[in-house]
């Protein structure tokens, strides 16, 4: 009988876990990484572990009336017209980790996710469609699958040693990440929402001192498994390079990121028609690189820095988030025939501010401008009266964190959307039209569990 309960304790004592995604900012996500980096157990092959989180929470938008309804400045989860229950994501990630050693060595990491969450950030291009295939609210899936990342670890024991991920990997750009725990805030941000989310291909990572790191990579288009071309139809090739400076003491961060892409990107085949949507996440749409085009790209640059004073005993951390992006092949805004190729640019800027009064209790603050030249951006022509207007939204969110029971993290938060074309509906006379300024009411709730 003893033999057989050690048998099964075995078998138990195969689940491993790991820390969440190192996909972008590791300040961003330092708390829920506290939370569960000792809680693990080792599987049977030493260094592998396995972790993760259960995401659930609930979310009301006073805004919208009716399913159809959107608030155009949040993913659709975000986006609940009345009361929603969500299932956000149940995460499991398994890694093996490289040792800090300088030597040949190698290791994978593997994250997948599912729940409504997945089913946005594996196909964030086709949200806010009008076609009948969006991913609005109403179409969230709790069952959806998604494969966050999935890379080998490679390290070339050149000079303080050169690592590499090849594979599907994490965006570098924005300062949020896709999990929502490891975030300030439980919705994500305008600046966030408007940023490519991952990549196929290849990153290249150095450290060169205590002071200074860099990457460069290149990859499909960004969200993209193919498409690998430079012409006709393609979402393009897409160029990374990051420069990341810690300050001495390690208090404080700053990085800059950029992506150029030989297409404008999320758009293949034949350009939409007039007042078809253009979905959140994807860039502008467009006329892919063709003769029409007049040769199609997009331009992204970001800078994000974190920095938590010392003379606050750790409690304080504040952030920074900046956007400027630019793409040729934008489609139908100085024209009322779709299939223009014209230019669009885009920028914005985000706040962040969180204070830890005490172990268990904690606020966080966070302020967002997103602006641009025209809608291409966020639309194809939606609205035929405002098609040429700028772009101009505002967002302020405020949140509460209570850690009340190990491996929880309980929070409750209300946003404030506004701005012109900030919400709109997709059925009647006004289909497709972004035709409301806001102000647009959000308050929410959620309960995490991570292991």
């Amino acid at each position: 009988m003893i033999k057989n309960i050690t048998a099964i304790l075995g078998v138990l004592a195969a689940v491993a876990s790991l820390s969440l995604a190192d996909s972008a900012p590791e300040a961003s996500a330092q708390d829920t990484k506290k939370m569960v980096q000792n809680n693990f157990v080792e599987t049977a092959q030493k260094g592998i572990k396995l972790s993760g989180y259960v995401d659930t929470g609930y979310s009301y938008n006073f805004t919208g009336q009716g399913g159809n309804s959107q608030v155009n400045s949040r993913v659709q989860s975000d986006s609940a017209q009345q009361g929603d229950f969500n299932l956000y994501a149940v995460k499991i990630a398994l890694e093996k980790a490289m040792t800090s050693e300088n030597k040949a060595q190698a290791g994978f990491r593997v994250d997948v996710m599912i729940g409504e969450d997945a089913k946005f950030l594996a196909n964030p291009g086709a949200t806010h469609a009008f076609d009948g295939t969006s991913q609005n609210n109403t179409q969230m899936d709790s069952n959806f699958l998604f494969l966050e990342q999935a890379y080998v670890q490679l390290r070339a024991p050149v000079g303080n040693g050169w690592d590499f991920k090849v594979g599907k990997f994490a965006s570098i750009i924005g300062y949020e990440v896709m999990e929502r725990p490891a975030n300030m805030n439980i919705t994500y941000g305008m600046l966030y929402n408007q940023v490519p989310f991952w990549y196929t291909g290849v990153l290249s990572s150095y450290k060169f001192d205590d002071y200074l790191d860099g990457k460069l990579g290149v990859a499909n288009g960004s969200n993209s498994d193919n498409n690998t071309t430079t012409s006709g139809g393609s979402d393009g090739v897409v160029l990374l390079a990051a420069l990341n400076v810690t300050a001495p003491g390690g208090n404080a961060n700053w990085s800059h990121n950029f992506q150029y892409s030989t297409a404008s990107e999320n758009s293949t085949g034949a350009p939409g028609a007039a007042g078809t949507a253009q979905g959140q996440n994807a860039l502008p749409v467009n006329v892919a690189s063709t003769a029409d085009a007049g040769g199609a790209y997009t331009i992204i640059y970001n800078s994000w820095g974190n920095w938590a004073p010392k003379f606050a005993d750790d409690k304080l951390l504040l952030a920074f988030d900046t956007l400027l992006g630019n793409a040729a092949g934008a489609n139908g805004f100085n024209s009322a025939t779709a299939g223009t190729a014209n230019n669009s640019t885009w920028w914005g800027a985000a706040a962040y501010a969180k204070y830890q009064f005490n172990d268990w209790f904690s606020l966080a603050g966070r302020g967002e401008y997103f602006g641009g030249d025209n809608l291409a951006k966020i639309s194809n022509g939606l609205g035929t009266a405002n098609q040429n207007a700028g772009l101009s939204w505002w967002e302020y969110t405020i949140t509460a964190g209570f850690n009340v029971i190990d491996n929880v993290l309980i929070r409750a938060e209300y946003r404030l959307d506004w701005g012109n074309n900030i919400s709109g509906t997709n059925t009647g006379a006004d289909a497709g039209a972004l035709n409301s300024s806001g102000p647009a009411h959000y308050a929410g709730a959620e309960v995490v569990y991570s292991f």
